[in-house]
């Protein structure tokens, strides 16, 4: 997988340390996959969730949440957002 970016990756680590390393392990598996499809995704994160066109993985036993947009034709794994689990249920990512 194409992993962009890893930018905000960085960002959010910089802010939530405790995050760092669960970060760059997903990423890390992320950018060595070649997943064609949810099912073949869900094989390596079984809580990954769809949510509309986004997937949604729990990062460090849930504390925080990473969402995805995954185009699998083209290998392409966009980072939309990573945030805290209570700024996820604000919702206001879905906007």
């Amino acid at each position: 997988m194409n992993v962009i970016s890893y930018k905000r990756i960085r960002q959010f680590s910089s802010m939530h340390r405790d995050a760092e390393i669960p970060l760059r392990a997903w990423y890390t598996t992320a950018k060595r996959s070649d997943w064609q499809n949810v099912v073949e995704l869900k094989r390596v994160y079984p809580s990954a969730d769809l949510v509309g066109r986004y997937t949604v993985f729990n990062i460090k036993g849930n504390k925080y949440r990473l969402i995805a947009r995954i185009v699998y034709r083209s290998q392409t794994l966009f980072v939309v957002a990573i945030l805290t689990h209570e700024e996820y249920d604000l919702g206001r990512w879905k906007e």
